[in-house]
């Protein structure tokens, strides 16, 4: 009797290894954002997607908050093993290459999340982002944005005239330059010092997050003018892999991540429109005033922006094949002559 509980106890151990280990791709990726948040139920989504439409031939073990590496190292690690792959952004990369900012958030390019959608899937951008990742030993499998970013300030902001001498809290790097040729002066304050500025008046304005997010923030309990919707930062996060695991996946299997990473970004830019425009209604019925910039003000701003992109295109040849490959597309849509 006893033998043959052993014999049972050993075949139990070996049935419950063998279900653990049914899935032919066990991977580990990585995203700053907590399970939490908006943008982490998302990316839940997305895994449950995966493991779904794989019928449990995937697994995915997501670590949330950037819990095995520092953000900045998320997309390193993986391009090292340490992770199979992350859910970051280029943004963060742009020290490695200043191409990244491309993929990170083309400033003053596009409008709307479709337009930044529609240069990936059908413009030549799916293409030209990969040459860099793939340079870098990662694969892009997709792009997912929220759209675009409000401006807060305490004075109006109703077009480029508004910029001159404003003064704003702005992150580092191409935003500083693109809003400094049109007569603004940004300063590089930390995010979570945004609001102590606005308050003390060390700033007349912030470049912080979305409309729902600077609502978040306590923004509009200070100051009383925001541009909506946005035009001049549409923040991008990505979904990428190692080039050796994605190069291991057969092709059933990597349609389902190309397929999935399209839900998120159609996901997240419904997500948070719905909860742009709820902002809006409510900041319009507390006395907020929205400035929708013309579409000849969108037009000054994006040649500004445009000049800008000349001074980053020369930094490295990846980074002008971004601007060239954006650049094709923006005219063909005729947002640029």
């Amino acid at each position: 009797m006893k033998i043959f509980s052993l014999v049972a106890a050993a075949t139990l151990s070996a049935g419950l290894a063998t279900a653990a280990s049914a899935a032919e791709f066990n991977l580990r990726m990585q995203t700053h954002y907590s399970a939490e948040a908006v943008s982490g139920q998302l990316a839940q989504e997305f895994i449950d997607n995966i493991e779904r439409m794989s019928g449990g031939r995937v697994e995915i073990e997501m670590f949330w908050s950037s819990a095995v590496v520092a953000t900045v190292e998320g997309f390193d690690a993986a391009a090292t093993g340490v992770l199979d792959g992350e859910m970051h952004g280029g943004a963060y990369l742009t020290g490695k290459n200043p191409a990244f900012q491309f993929v990170g958030d083309p400033m003053g390019g596009y409008d709307t999340p479709w337009e930044l959608y529609s240069f990936y899937y059908f413009g030549g951008g799916e293409e030209a982002a990969n040459a860099l990742y793939e340079a870098n030993n990662m694969h892009l499998v997709g792009w997912w944005t929220g759209g675009q970013e409000s401006m807060s300030s305490s004075k109006p902001i109703a077009g480029p005239a508004d910029l001159k001498d404003w003064k704003f809290r702005s992150p580092p790097g191409l935003e500083t330059e693109i809003f400094a040729e049109l007569g603004a002066s940004p300063i590089v304050i930390d995010f979570t010092e945004v609001f102590t500025s606005l308050e003390t008046g060390i700033i007349d304005g912030a470049d912080a997050s979305s409309l729902a997010n600077n609502v978040g923030l306590g923004l509009y309990d200070i100051v009383g003018h925001a541009t909506y919707p946005g035009f001049h930062s549409m923040p991008v996060d990505h979904v990428t892999f190692n080039l050796d695991v994605w190069n291991s996946f057969p092709d059933d299997i990597k349609a389902m991540f190309e397929t999935a990473a399209q839900a998120l970004a159609l996901q997240t830019a419904m997500r948070i429109n719905i909860a742009n425009e709820e902002a809006a209604s409510m900041l319009r019925e507390k006395g907020v005033t929205l400035y929708n910039w013309s579409p000849e003000d969108r037009a000054e701003f994006r040649a500004g922006a445009q000049r800008a992109w000349d001074g980053w295109a020369e930094k490295t040849p990846e980074a002008k094949a971004l601007v060239e490959a954006h650049r094709k597309f923006l005219r063909r849509i005729g947002k640029i002559d």
